[in-house]
């Protein structure tokens, strides 16, 4: 085995840097090594161009997320954060929720769940002046309280002092506070008042925000369980589903190139071109690279991994470690099956050997 594969790679690196078994010379070599690197970007950037194509999962369902910490929210004003959210996320100039969902369909497969375009329908229709005037008046007064609690700290932190002044009798232009302990008094009393009133007229503008039909009919879609668990399931299945499709339209895209380039190469090496030869064998492997990166990130995350983390986590339960004895015995097949296929149609010893009987060189 181990012979096999120091032959294979005596083999790789002897093909990878000579022309009609003749070693390249320094300068040719840095040139071939610029091209691949510059051709190694390109397919990469091509990769991540074409595995964007078909929409993602949070795409797919861009109102999820929003959805799902809303129901996950234990907190008693979810119902107000979540109006107040659509309408501060939204400004004139903006396109509707509605369309700017639909705009991930532009250039790319798929489409943008319809119960997310219903959802943005609500939020629509919750974005008008009047309910963007009551939310600015709201962050106005709670600003305000925000200022009265932190002037009360701060009076707070010199009333304890003055009271201990004045127990010690000491003279008022000793002090090093601003006022006496009896304005200091009435000051957070006064302050108290004042966020007592705000906290209430808050309250009040909150009710009347949340009591707008619109917003009554946005809360009560929200509140829909068969419709939130239509979309998580839409969204689980795609994002199961996703890391397969992107790696096969990374395989569409790679494929064509590499049949390409082994078909140059065999002919390059029947009609004894080295030069094209070296150059389609340098493509060939740049190619392959990307391919087997894609297909190991695919093992990690994609389809095969979950199906794998879904049967050890029903039989073995939180011994999620045990999925890394199912690669270390997985990858040696994959690498054995690699091997062969290069032994058999890349590195094919009695095809070599007919070639130099042909053109006459030593076997």
């Amino acid at each position: 085995m181990f012979a096999r594969i120091r032959r294979i790679l005596s083999q790789f690196f002897n093909q990878s840097r000579t022309i009609n078994n003749e070693p390249l010379n320094k300068v040719s070599l840095i040139v071939i090594i610029i091209i691949d690197i510059f051709i190694l970007i390109n397919v990469f950037t091509g990769l991540d161009d074409i595995s964007r194509w078909h929409i993602s999962p949070t795409e797919a369902y861009p109102c999820y997320s929003e959805w799902q910490n809303y129901r996950t929210k234990t907190t008693k004003d979810k119902d107000y954060e979540i109006v107040r959210f659509s309408l501060s996320s939204y400004t004139n100039n903006q396109l509707s929720f509605r369309r700017n969902y639909q705009q991930a369909e532009a250039g790319h497969l798929g489409k943008v769940s319809q119960t997310c375009l219903q959802y943005a329908d609500y939020k629509d229709k919750i974005n008008n002046p009047e309910k963007q005037q009551i939310i600015k008046t709201i962050e106005q007064k709670q600003a305000k309280i925000t200022s009265l609690q932190q002037a009360n700290g701060t009076i707070k932190s010199q009333y304890n002092s003055t009271l201990l002044e004045k127990i010690a009798a000491q003279n008022r232009e000793q002090s090093i506070n601003q006022v006496s302990a009896e304005k200091a008094k009435q000051a957070l009393e006064e302050n108290n008042r004042q966020i007592s009133t705000l906290k209430q007229e808050t309250s009040t503008l909150k009710n009347e925000l949340l009591s707008k039909p619109e917003s009554i009919s946005f809360i009560n879609f929200l509140k829909d369980e068969n419709r939130f668990q239509e979309v998580d399931k839409g969204y689980q299945q795609a994002s199961f589903w996703y890391p397969s499709i992107q790696l096969g339209f990374q395989s569409l895209f790679l494929l064509p190139l590499i049949f390409i380039a082994l078909s140059v190469h065999k002919f390059a090496q029947r009609r004894g071109y080295g030069l094209v030869s070296l150059i389609s064998w340098h493509l060939l492997v740049i190619f392959f690279i990307p391919l087997i990166v894609k297909i190991f990130e695919f093992l990690q995350v994609g389809a095969i991994f979950r199906f794998l983390f879904d049967i050890v986590s029903a039989i073995f339960g939180g011994l999620l470690f045990l999925i890394n004895y199912v690669y270390i015995l997985l990858i040696p097949v994959i690498g054995f099956g690699i091997i062969q296929f290069f032994q058999k149609f890349v590195f094919n010893a009695k095809v070599q050997a007919a070639s130099r009987v042909q053109k006459s060189r030593c076997v």
